[in-house]
């Protein structure tokens, strides 16, 4: 036993790193290692030589392991001593050039809708994208034959053989949310919700997803005069011209009766879109009041409150303030791109000089 105690607390001492360890473990005190395979001699010795053999293997056995547990432990410190060594870095060395980030344009006019409605008292609400076909299309007074309806423009999600769960869409609008929010809160309410959405469309002005803001506003004395005043507001405030002419065309929508869709004045200079000016009108948005059965979905009582609502598409907003042709664009991922229609990192919205490219 004194020649193995030598033997292998000698080898121990030596060894290089870690996988010679391993070998002197595996050959002194493993399954078949010398130590074992003297353990296994016990059974041939008298009583009298298993009181002594037995304590003394034991104890070479532990001594082993220890130095080994020690060893183990010396090498994992040098590796670190020695990493540490290599691995080391001047701090006063001058830093390295950083391409500074910069924001997207999709979120930037998300930022400055968003404050604007804040200065004329619109608070933001939020609501899930994956929605149910009833706050999505029934409560809002969409019938079952509606063409939106339809797998061609709608993504419904896949349901299971047997579940009898309603149907669940990626949601078309922003809509939901204003039932929600008055399922919520009540009325009087004065929401902006601006989100994803997701339609069946693509092409140079559509995509399957864009970004877009609806607002809704609900008391007992709102009338068309409000919607048209708080839109004319938004508009001056986002396109920061001093004077602005819309222009209400009748049309239909589920969701509200009477229905508008918005014409904003404006001229084409050299291909450059100028607000507020000019004999041309393009359409902007869409608007009109609320449906009583869309305000009774929300909880609220129709013959007591009535309100408007309006929806407009960021990404087109986007598109008209900063000069961007294709829609599309904005989902390509495309760095170039961003990098040329991008804002600086720590630019902020305001209403007062706003961001104009």
């Amino acid at each position: 036993m004194d020649d193995l105690k030598g033997k292998y607390l000698g080898q121990i001492a030596d060894a290089g790193d870690e996988n010679a360890l391993e070998a002197i473990r595996v050959a002194a005190v493993g399954k078949k290692g010398e130590v074992a395979l003297k353990m296994r001699e016990l059974g041939k010795m008298t009583p009298e030589e298993r009181q002594v053999a037995g304590p003394a293997l034991n104890a070479l056995k532990d001594e082993i392991n220890s130095a080994l547990s020690a060893k183990k432990a010396a090498l994992a410190d040098a590796a670190l001593d020695e990493r540490l060594r290599t691995e080391w870095l001047d701090v006063t060395l001058p830093t390295r050039a950083r391409r500074q980030g910069a924001i997207h344009p999709v979120s930037q006019a998300t930022e400055e809708l968003t404050a604007i409605f804040a200065e004329l008292g619109f608070s933001v609400a939020e609501g899930p994208w994956i929605e149910d076909d009833w706050y999505n299309f029934d409560a809002l007074n969409i019938p079952g034959h509606h063409p939106a309806r339809a797998e061609m423009d709608t993504f419904y999600m896949h349901r299971a053989e047997g579940d009898n769960r309603p149907p669940h869409v990626l949601r078309t609008h922003t809509s939901p949310v204003q039932i929600r929010s008055m399922e919520k809160q009540g009325a009087p309410i004065r929401i902006i919700c601006p989100g994803g959405v997701y339609r069946a469309d693509y092409d140079q002005t559509h995509t399957p997803m864009f970004h877009q803001v609806e607002g809704l506003a609900i008391d007992k004395d709102i009338s068309m005069a409000n919607l048209k005043w708080v839109l004319e507001e938004f508009v001056k405030a986002f396109f920061e011209v001093d004077d602005v002419e819309l222009r209400f065309r009748a049309s239909h929508f589920p969701f509200t009766e009477p229905s508008a869709e918005v014409d904003i004045r404006c001229s084409w200079d050299n291909g450059q879109l100028k607000i507020g000016e000019g004999d041309d009108w393009m359409e902007i948005l869409g608007s009109g009041m609320v449906h009583p059965k869309v305000i009774a979905a929300g909880g609220i009582d129709p013959e007591v409150y009535q309100g408007f609502a309006f929806g407009i598409g960021i990404d087109r907003l986007a598109m008209l303030k900063y000069g961007i042709p294709d829609l599309r664009a904005f989902f390509d991922s495309d760095l170039r791109w961003l990098r040329h229609y991008g804002f600086a990192a720590l630019d902020m919205p305001n209403l007062h000089g706003g961001l104009s490219r």
